[in-house]
């Protein structure tokens, strides 16, 4: 589906800058056609070749990571992952780590010059694992956010799975605010309305939608009364254990004090990985937005492990 870029999804960032007490660097939005016909989106932080790149979770879009692209101050790619933000969404539904990891690849052979600090946060998390198994030659390091292969986070609570679970078109933007708030979701109504806005499109005929191709497939499921499917892929998890193992790059996890990822998944990942470091910071599991300044801080040291 081809939709038109709003500009004005960069009208945030002077005040974020701003609160930040940092200057506020080019950004615009780039577009990598496929070998398959799809397209891959990201936005560019700077004009020098980029040192990070930064993966989101499911469900999320590379705006995601805007006051911690900030905060970091170096040139640096976010991306949206197939059938997030404004990247195409696949038809075959497959958004398997290892499926989104040759997506990544491609754009990284493209728009990059040197290794990456890959920064990926749950879905992104896995992703960046497995690029990193299969192309190390593009990972100078890998911090993984609040995510381990044994980890789920495709049920969630009760009150995200009646979020997404349809209808998947609204009315205005404003419907969509209310019903966040009214579920608990985001923080003040400011807030709430950026989230908004940046994760959904207005479509041709007016009616505003989520731009992430999950919503609709969790809206699809519900509606076929399937409790035994999930919008998120099986295979999400299966070979995650598999790419950490052949990571050679320097591996951090960060766990968030109240994110999916308990002191039990940190013990296993760390006896499963030896030479990774563990890194605790007080954030929900969304930690590039309820503590992006730590984050930022921790990345901004190279290796981010020596913090």
């Amino acid at each position: 589906m081809d939709v038109a870029i709003d500009n004005s999804e960069f009208s945030y960032l002077p005040a974020q800058a701003e609160a930040l007490g940092v200057p506020l660097p080019p950004v615009e939005r780039l577009a990598l056609p496929l070998p398959d016909g799809r397209t891959l989106s990201a936005l560019r932080f700077g004009t020098e070749a980029p040192e990070v790149t930064l993966l989101h979770g499911a469900g999320l879009n590379a705006h995601t990571w805007d006051t911690t692209a900030l905060a970091v101050q170096r040139p640096l790619l976010a991306i949206d992952l197939a059938g997030h933000g404004d990247s195409s969404w696949r038809e075959d539904a497959d958004y398997a780590p290892r499926t989104l990891a040759e997506d990544v690849a491609h754009a990284l052979d493209v728009w990059t010059t040197q290794p990456q600090l890959v920064v990926g946060q749950s879905l992104g998390g896995l992703t960046g694992a497995a690029l990193a198994a299969t192309r190390p030659d593009l990972v100078s390091e890998l911090v993984i956010v609040d995510i381990t292969p044994g980890v789920d986070v495709s049920a969630g609570p009760a009150a995200l799975r009646a979020f997404y679970a349809g209808p998947t078109d609204f009315a205005s933007r404003d419907e969509l605010v209310e019903k966040a708030m009214s579920l608990g979701f985001g923080g003040t109504r400011s807030e709430t309305e950026r989230g908004v806005f940046l994760n959904t499109r207005v479509r041709a005929d007016g009616r505003v939608e989520w731009k992430h191709h999950f919503a609709h497939l969790a809206a699809q499921t519900l509606a076929a009364h399937d409790p035994g499917t999930s919008a998120t892929p099986s295979a999400l998890h299966e070979t995650g254990w598999d790419d950490l193992a052949s990571v050679t790059a320097a591996t951090t996890l960060v766990r968030a004090e109240r994110g999916f990822v308990s002191e039990s998944d940190a013990a296993e990942f760390q006896r499963r990985l030896p030479e990774a470091h563990v890194v605790v910071l007080d954030a929900t599991h969304n930690v590039q937005e309820t503590a992006p300044v730590a984050l930022a801080a921790l990345l901004a040291s190279t290796p981010a492990r020596g913090i």
